[in-house]
């Protein structure tokens, strides 16, 4: 040990953000190790490291006996006055005399010979521990931004992944995450959303996602002032990514348009989120606590004239102008999936002529899907009040016996 051990030691703690206490712990630890190794199994080994001279020094620490009693292992056991055979001056004469029976003892055993070897055991071991306390930085540090979004550099990529450079970690983006419109070069900057964060054996591994609906919603808070300060909350996102979005949003300000909020001037803030998505579509609708309302908002830009909820199949049924029938379903049925996405409702949406000629049969199946619930409730209430009767006669004739 000398005094490089100890600049190098400064160096990593400023450079490495590694604190140097648990740098030093490593260095004791692996001079144990090293001991033991190369010169025996002593279990009561102790080293002690200078810190300010890189000085380091290994103890046998020896429990104190009296000295009318016989020591039966001498590598454990010390005789009270054989202690001060160690003093080397009269300052740790004075200073020994402080030990009392049942104490332990330091007795100096670093062997003459413990140089290469242990310094080259002391040094992988450092080397681990300096990549352990690396690993546990950097994962601390990116934990805290797990859901949130962050800044890379496309590296490379590869059948399975696109690694982006995120300063002090190479994230992963797997091919789920990515979005089918987009091609990733490398050098080119973009935005990720941090899903997940993991401490694996090789390291803490971070998985980020372009496709995320979450990453919209980050995306949006950062243009959108008013939802960081409350007046304007988004309630649900459904993505298709690359694609087309829907945003639902409210505002418990009256005085505030939350759509018009989250559009911006001129359509500054969307097309900000729409340039960075490239060009992904944006459809920001107003929440409603009213279920037809919200769904009717879902569905835009398609007019609805009625939403009746299908109570035996647990869906609603969304009438729309018989023109507009297939705006409501969108492309592929785009829109329409989306839209049940977004208010969590199943929806089957009819055109004005099919709602025509369906509605008298659906309403009339409705009602007796009704009655035949109330029955089935009414007999089992009957049959609940016959076995509570049952139970009593029971319990009556018993007691008459």
């Amino acid at each position: 040990m000398s005094k490089q051990l100890i600049q190098a030691l400064d160096v990593l703690e400023e450079e490495k953000g590694i604190s140097k206490e648990v740098l030093i712990d490593a260095i004791e630890a692996a001079l144990i190790s090293a001991y033991r190794r190369h010169f025996g199994q002593a279990q009561n080994v102790k080293v002690v490291f200078d810190p300010k001279k890189g000085e380091c020094h290994i103890y046998a620490m020896k429990e104190i006996i009296p000295d009318d009693e016989t020591v039966f292992d001498s590598q454990l056991e010390i005789h009270q006055s054989d202690i001060f055979e160690y003093a080397k001056n009269a300052t740790e004469r004075r200073k020994f005399m402080h030990y009392e029976v049942g104490d332990e003892f330091p007795v100096e055993i670093t062997p003459d010979n413990f140089g290469r070897i242990a310094a080259q055991t002391a040094k992988q071991v450092i080397l681990q521990r300096v990549r352990e306390a690396e690993r546990e930085i950097i994962y601390n540090e990116f934990s805290e931004y797990e859901k949130e979004i962050l800044q890379g550099t496309v590296e490379r990529q590869d059948s399975r992944y696109v690694y982006v450079n995120l300063g002090k970690i190479e994230a992963v983006l797997s091919q789920k995450e990515q979005m089918p419109n987009e091609v990733y070069k490398p050098h080119e900057k973009i935005k990720v959303y941090v899903s997940n964060v993991e401490s694996t054996t090789r390291g803490p591994q971070v998985f980020v996602s372009r496709s995320h609906p979450n990453l919209v919603k980050r995306l949006f808070e950062n243009e959108v002032p008013e939802i960081f300060d409350g007046s304007v909350e988004i309630m649900s996102i459904a993505r298709e990514a690359g694609d087309r979005s829907k945003i639902a949003v409210r505002s418990k300000n009256e005085n505030i348009d939350p759509v018009g909020t989250m559009v911006g001037p001129r359509g500054q803030r969307v097309q900000t989120v729409v340039n960075e998505l490239h060009g992904e579509n944006m459809d920001i609708i107003e929440y409603s606590d009213d279920k037809a309302t919200y769904i009717c908002n879902a569905l835009n830009p398609a007019k609805v004239l009625e939403v009746v909820e299908d109570e035996i199949n647990h869906k609603c049924i969304v009438i729309v102008p018989t023109d507009q029938l297939s705006l409501a379903i969108g492309k592929g049925g785009q829109n329409a999936r989306l839209a049940a996405r977004l208010t969590g409702q199943k929806i089957d949406i009819k055109s004005e002529d099919e709602w025509e000629a369906m509605k008298d049969d659906f309403f009339a199946a409705q009602e007796a899907a009704k009655e035949e619930k109330e029955a089935i409730e009414e007999l089992g209430e009957t049959a609940t009040s016959i076995d509570d009767l049952l139970q009593n006669m029971e319990i009556t004739s018993l007691e008459e016996e």
